[in-house]
Protein backbone atom coordinates (compact mmCIF):
# COMPACT_ATOMS: atom_id res chain seq x y z
CA UNK A 1 0.00 0.00 0.00
CA UNK A 2 1.34 3.49 -0.93
CA UNK A 3 1.33 6.28 1.62
CA UNK A 4 0.65 9.22 -0.08
CA UNK A 5 1.27 12.92 1.24
CA UNK A 6 -1.80 14.37 2.82
CA UNK A 7 -3.08 17.96 2.36
CA UNK A 8 -4.20 20.44 5.50
CA UNK A 9 -7.84 19.42 4.99
CA UNK A 10 -6.48 15.99 5.76
CA UNK A 11 -6.13 17.36 9.37
CA UNK A 12 -9.79 18.93 9.56
CA UNK A 13 -11.17 17.43 12.85
CA UNK A 14 -14.11 16.37 10.85
CA UNK A 15 -12.12 14.22 8.49
CA UNK A 16 -10.77 11.99 11.18
CA UNK A 17 -12.45 8.28 10.83
CA UNK A 18 -11.34 8.53 14.40
CA UNK A 19 -13.51 11.21 15.54
CA UNK A 20 -16.31 9.87 13.42
CA UNK A 21 -16.26 6.41 15.08
CA UNK A 22 -15.84 8.17 18.84
CA UNK A 23 -19.07 10.33 17.88
CA UNK A 24 -21.03 7.16 16.59
CA UNK A 25 -20.01 4.34 19.54
CA UNK A 26 -20.82 7.46 22.64
CA UNK A 27 -24.28 8.29 20.32
CA UNK A 28 -25.24 4.85 20.20
CA UNK A 29 -24.26 3.71 23.17
CA UNK A 30 -26.55 6.71 24.75
CA UNK A 31 -29.25 5.60 22.67
CA UNK A 32 -29.40 2.30 24.45
CA UNK A 33 -29.64 3.66 27.74
CA UNK A 34 -32.89 4.55 28.14
CA UNK A 35 -34.35 1.37 26.09
CA UNK A 36 -31.87 -0.83 28.91
CA UNK A 37 -32.84 1.19 31.93
CA UNK A 38 -36.45 -0.62 31.30
CA UNK A 39 -34.89 -3.90 31.38
CA UNK A 40 -32.52 -2.23 34.94
CA UNK A 41 -28.93 -3.03 33.27
CA UNK A 42 -26.32 -0.70 31.51
CA UNK A 43 -24.79 -1.03 28.18
CA UNK A 44 -21.83 -3.18 29.43
CA UNK A 45 -23.87 -5.35 31.40
CA UNK A 46 -26.00 -5.99 27.99
CA UNK A 47 -23.47 -7.14 26.29
CA UNK A 48 -22.39 -9.56 29.40
CA UNK A 49 -26.04 -10.27 29.42
CA UNK A 50 -25.64 -11.05 25.51
CA UNK A 51 -22.78 -13.28 25.58
CA UNK A 52 -24.47 -15.45 28.40
CA UNK A 53 -27.56 -16.04 26.19
CA UNK A 54 -25.45 -17.52 23.55
CA UNK A 55 -23.90 -19.65 26.06
CA UNK A 56 -24.27 -20.51 29.83
CA UNK A 57 -22.56 -21.07 31.66
CA UNK A 58 -19.33 -19.69 30.55
CA UNK A 59 -16.04 -19.01 32.33
CA UNK A 60 -14.75 -15.51 33.14
CA UNK A 61 -11.76 -15.87 30.86
CA UNK A 62 -13.92 -16.88 28.30
CA UNK A 63 -15.83 -13.90 28.32
CA UNK A 64 -13.24 -11.62 28.80
CA UNK A 65 -12.22 -12.99 25.55
CA UNK A 66 -15.80 -13.01 23.69
CA UNK A 67 -16.07 -9.29 24.79
CA UNK A 68 -12.56 -8.23 24.05
CA UNK A 69 -12.39 -6.63 27.80
CA UNK A 70 -9.83 -7.61 30.39
CA UNK A 71 -11.44 -9.91 33.57
CA UNK A 72 -10.57 -7.20 35.76
CA UNK A 73 -12.65 -5.41 33.80
CA UNK A 74 -15.48 -7.78 34.01
CA UNK A 75 -15.59 -8.90 37.73
CA UNK A 76 -17.00 -5.31 39.34
CA UNK A 77 -19.26 -6.19 36.47
CA UNK A 78 -20.46 -9.60 37.10
CA UNK A 79 -20.79 -8.95 40.88
CA UNK A 80 -23.19 -6.46 40.23
CA UNK A 81 -25.22 -8.65 37.56
CA UNK A 82 -24.72 -11.35 40.46
CA UNK A 83 -26.08 -8.77 43.02
CA UNK A 84 -29.33 -7.94 40.62
CA UNK A 85 -30.35 -11.40 40.55
CA UNK A 86 -29.14 -12.07 37.11
CA UNK A 87 -26.21 -14.51 37.18
CA UNK A 88 -24.14 -16.66 39.42
CA UNK A 89 -20.33 -16.76 40.11
CA UNK A 90 -18.91 -19.87 40.96
CA UNK A 91 -15.52 -21.60 41.71
CA UNK A 92 -14.79 -24.55 39.65
CA UNK A 93 -14.39 -27.53 41.42
CA UNK A 94 -10.60 -28.97 41.56
CA UNK A 95 -9.69 -24.91 39.87
CA UNK A 96 -10.30 -22.39 42.33
CA UNK A 97 -8.66 -20.05 39.99
CA UNK A 98 -11.25 -20.88 37.01
CA UNK A 99 -14.60 -19.08 38.14
CA UNK A 100 -18.04 -19.79 36.26
CA UNK A 101 -20.83 -17.30 35.58
CA UNK A 102 -24.35 -18.61 34.46
CA UNK A 103 -27.67 -17.06 34.29
CA UNK A 104 -30.54 -17.70 36.80
CA UNK A 105 -33.94 -18.14 36.13
CA UNK A 106 -34.54 -13.98 36.26
CA UNK A 107 -31.64 -13.78 33.76
CA UNK A 108 -33.09 -16.29 31.51
CA UNK A 109 -36.52 -14.11 31.74
CA UNK A 110 -34.39 -11.30 30.97
CA UNK A 111 -33.78 -12.92 27.59
CA UNK A 112 -37.75 -12.89 26.39
CA UNK A 113 -37.79 -8.81 27.48
CA UNK A 114 -34.44 -8.53 25.72
CA UNK A 115 -35.84 -10.03 22.54
CA UNK A 116 -37.71 -6.12 21.98
CA UNK A 117 -34.57 -4.47 22.11
CA UNK A 118 -32.62 -4.91 18.69
CA UNK A 119 -36.16 -4.13 16.60
CA UNK A 120 -36.67 -0.98 18.96
CA UNK A 121 -33.11 0.32 18.65
CA UNK A 122 -33.23 0.01 14.60
CA UNK A 123 -36.64 2.19 15.01
CA UNK A 124 -34.45 4.75 17.19
CA UNK A 125 -32.11 4.94 14.60
CA UNK A 126 -33.67 4.68 11.79
CA UNK A 127 -32.26 1.42 10.25
CA UNK A 128 -32.82 -0.79 8.25
CA UNK A 129 -31.97 -4.86 9.10
CA UNK A 130 -29.93 -4.63 6.07
CA UNK A 131 -27.82 -1.57 6.84
CA UNK A 132 -27.21 -2.51 10.43
CA UNK A 133 -25.63 -6.06 8.74
CA UNK A 134 -23.84 -3.93 6.00
CA UNK A 135 -22.66 -1.26 9.12
CA UNK A 136 -21.86 -4.14 11.15
CA UNK A 137 -19.70 -5.96 8.27
CA UNK A 138 -17.71 -2.14 7.54
CA UNK A 139 -17.06 -2.64 11.52
CA UNK A 140 -15.86 -5.65 11.80
CA UNK A 141 -13.49 -5.23 8.42
CA UNK A 142 -12.59 -1.74 9.97
CA UNK A 143 -11.62 -3.89 13.74
CA UNK A 144 -9.72 -6.92 11.43
CA UNK A 145 -7.69 -4.35 9.38
CA UNK A 146 -6.93 -1.85 12.39
CA UNK A 147 -5.99 -5.29 14.31
CA UNK A 148 -3.62 -5.93 11.87
CA UNK A 149 -2.00 -3.07 11.63
CA UNK A 150 -1.34 -2.84 15.22
CA UNK A 151 -0.22 -6.58 14.87
CA UNK A 152 2.56 -5.24 12.11
CA UNK A 153 3.73 -2.56 14.30
CA UNK A 154 4.06 -4.70 17.25
CA UNK A 155 6.70 -7.40 14.49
Amino acid sequence: MTVTAGTTEDLLLEHQLCFALSLASRSVVASYKPVLEKLGITHPQYLVMLALWEQSPRMVKDLSEALQQEPATLSPMLKRLEHAGLVTRERMEGNERALAVGLTDAGVALREQALAVPGTMLARLGLEREQLRELNAAMHALISAAREAGDQNAG
